[in-house]
Parts: structure tokens; sequence; C-alpha cells
């Protein structure tokens, strides 16, 4: 979840040094551009789970010296977060109460301590996920079957607007994909389509003010992904990555992410129901990396570092990863237990 979800991008400016690498054994492969730059003062990490709803926040400045807090919810299950810094409020979507909650003040909870609702809205949805926001709209991603027939492929983007201590529902969208990870690039809206490795973009998405059924302005295939769930984009490297969770039913090691820097003329260069190919991106994989079922994802450009919210493997963990540029069986540098982890949003200053 990129804020455009989850940090979705970041206002550092990068010094970019060229690093040329390949994710096959093809000599005429793409080369891939790995940004470095500036490292932040301050990281946190915002986590979301379907275990106890509750918030857990990772300070990761310096990742060989991570702290934590948990703050409890009366949630009992939730997904998508997302933190505003001019606010100080963290918002998840519960699964449980099937709505957006938002806290304020977050920054001066101590670690399990309660925390009331101070922005809440109505429970509309039936299985919500991603949360992507731009300006006071929040979009989330609900993968509940739309039109009660589980041989059509559908689901639910529900928008709503934030205006003092509510959020209100603008407006239903009804898709035919299958829904999961959601994030903005601008004023366009790229989803994944769960069940499948492909990628879609809804383009002015915003500009959809009624309840419609709306269809992908595009949608490609990316190479190498059995099943894609969570997405980020980081608009001032212009990288996009999406996880890919293989085969739901094995938790343990047949995930990964991919990452695709120069990702608009990539994107651009893909004609609608083409195929984005495996040698213009950068896969990360294998059993060191304890990816079983990674669900959510977010980047830190100017280190080059990784986040994930890993749903299966051991229960369910948050991980990191950097020295990314090659790809491949990676261990992680950060391995974290977090029960049924489900969302990552990344905050930088």
């Amino acid at each position: 979840m990129k804020r455009l979800k989850s940090i979705k991008f970041f206002t550092l400016a990068l010094s970019v040094s060229l690093v040329f690498f390949s994710c096959s054994d093809d000599d005429d492969a793409t080369p891939i551009v790995v940004p470095t730059g500036e490292e932040p003062s301050n990281s946190e990490l915002y986590t979301s789970n379907n275990s106890n709803g509750n918030i857990m926040i990772y300070n990761v400045t310096d990742l060989d010296n991570v702290s934590s807090k948990s703050l409890l919810t009366t949630s009992l299950a939730a997904d998508g977060i997302y933190y505003d810094s001019s606010t100080d409020m963290a918002v998840q979507a519960s699964r449980s109460n099937l709505g957006l909650e938002g806290f304020l003040d977050i920054s001066l909870n101590d670690s399990g301590i309660s925390i009331d609702i101070d922005v809440s809205g109505s429970a509309d949805m039936e299985s919500p996920r991603e949360v992507a926001v731009n300006g006071n709209f929040y979009v989330v991603a609900d993968n509940a079957d739309a039109d009660g027939n589980p041989l059509t492929a559908d689901g639910r983007l529900y928008i709503y607007e934030k205006s003092g201590t509510s959020f209100t529902l603008r407006n239903t969208i009804t898709t035919d994909i299958k829904l999961w990870g959601i994030t903005f690039k601008g004023n366009d809206l790229y989803a994944v389509v769960d069940t499948t490795g492909d990628l879609a973009v809804y383009t002015n998405f915003l500009t959809n003010d009624a309840d419609v059924s709306l269809s992908a302005s595009k949608r490609i295939t990316i190479e190498g992904i059995v099943r894609t769930h969570g997405i980020t984009y980081d608009a001032s490297s212009d990288t996009m990555i999406l996880t890919d969770i293989g085969d739901a039913g094995n938790t343990d090691d047949d995930g990964g992410f991919q990452i695709i820097t120069a990702f608009t003329s990539k994107f651009n260069a893909t004609s609608n129901g083409g195929t984005l190919s495996a040698s213009e991106q950068v896969r990360v994989s294998g059993s060191s990396t304890m990816l079983g079922n990674p669900v959510d994802v977010a980047y830190q450009a100017s280190t080059g570092t990784v986040f994930i919210a890993e749903a299966g493997n051991g229960g369910g963990r948050i991980l990191a990863y950097n020295n990314i540029g090659t790809g491949g069986n990676i261990t992680p540098i950060l391995n974290n237990q977090l029960a049924a982890a489900s969302s990552v949003y990344l905050y930088t200053e």
C-alpha cells in the first residue's frame, strides 16, 4: 500500500548510480538501473495483520537496530494500512469491523496502549484488502465476490472521502477483475489481478464519481509471476514492485517479488493484453528468502530496501531485503515474526 500507498513515494532528492544487472542469462536482456541516494533521517514501517488487528510500528532507520511498538485496536483483523504525517494519523481497513478506522496522535502513544478510533466511516465492505490514498480520497480494494457468481472474476473498489472525523463513502466501482493490491501513480490507479500474474490500470480513476461497473484502461501480464498480491510504486525512481504468492497452499518458499525499474516506459511499451518480459525485471525468490505468501510490499528507493508483509512462512513475518540489484535467492536482512502479517506502509523523512 503506498502518500500514494505504502511509502509509495519519497520527497528525498536522489543521486543515481547506474549499476547494470540482468534477471536472466540472456545477454540481450534489458539492463536494470538501481538507484542509490542519501539515507533518510527517520524511517517507520507501519504494519497490519489478520491475527489480532493491532498496529505494529517498526523504526527501521537503522536495520541493525530495529525497535518496535504495538498499538492495540478494537479490530480483530485488519489489512491495508496508511500513515498521514500531517495529522499524525494511522489508518487501516478493518476486516472485522468492515470499515476504515483512523487513529490520531499516533506517535504520542506508548507500546501496549489501547487506541481509540478518531476518524471513522460506515461499515460498507465485505472483504477489504489494500488501501491507496490520493489527497483526501481513500480507495479500498475489496476481494469479495461482487455478483455472487464464483465463475466470474470481479471485485469492488470503495472510494471514501476524508473530512474532519469521518470517512464518507463517495461511490463504489465494480470491477471485472479479482482484486487485492492497489496503488496510485499520479491520478492513475494500478491494481493487481488476483489469481493471475496480471497488472491493470484505471486512468484518471477518481473522475469516476458514480456507482458504476468499470473495466481497466489497460491490462498486461508480468512474466514470471504465478499469482500476484502486493504492489507499490515509487515515483522518485519510477520503480514498480509486485509480489508473487505462487501456490497459495504453499506457505513456505515458493513466493517472490519482482522489481521493474524505468516502469513507465516499459509499461507504455507493452501493448494492452501483452506481456512485460522477465528480462525487463529483477526477481527475488528461493528457499533462503522465507517468501511463501508475500501479500504486501513497500520500497525505500534511497537505500534500495524492499519491505515485505509475509503472511505464510512461519505463521507470518515482516521481512526486509537490500542488495536486490541482481535478484535471486537472497536472505532477508530483517526477519521479525508478525502473525498473519497483511500490509506494510513505509513513512520516511
